[in-house]
């Protein structure tokens, strides 16, 4: 029999998969519903819509270091979500993760 985390897990994973993909997985977790898929779910979302959100701002800006900043801290953020699901663990991402497990509770 399967656990909770290897039922999931290929929702997770798709979840990191852009935007669309997060969409895509909150559809596919509607039934059945699971929590590591959810979990998972609400961490790429927030991390997709931080990632649209402050690429709004920084775009704005004609600044290289911060061009590379931006990059290099989501691209970091995007591969610790994405090995944890992966890894079928709840790894929450830093600073954010909690955050959206508050904030996207409409993600069942």
């Amino acid at each position: 029999m399967k656990t909770t985390e290897e039922q999931g897990k290929t929702t997770a994973i798709v979840s990191y998969l852009t935007i669309i993909g997060a969409l895509i997985a909150i559809f596919m977790n509607q039934e059945p519903r699971n929590p590591f898929a959810r979990f998972h779910i609400r961490q790429a979302f927030g991390l997709h819509i931080l990632y649209w959100t402050l690429g709004y701002f920084v775009g704005n800006f004609d600044l290289w270091m911060l061009h590379t900043a931006y990059w290099i801290l989501f691209i970091t953020l995007w591969v610790y979500g994405f090995i944890g699901a992966l890894q079928q663990k709840y790894n929450s991402i830093p600073v954010i993760g909690p955050l959206c497990q508050k904030w996207f509770t409409f993600i069942h």
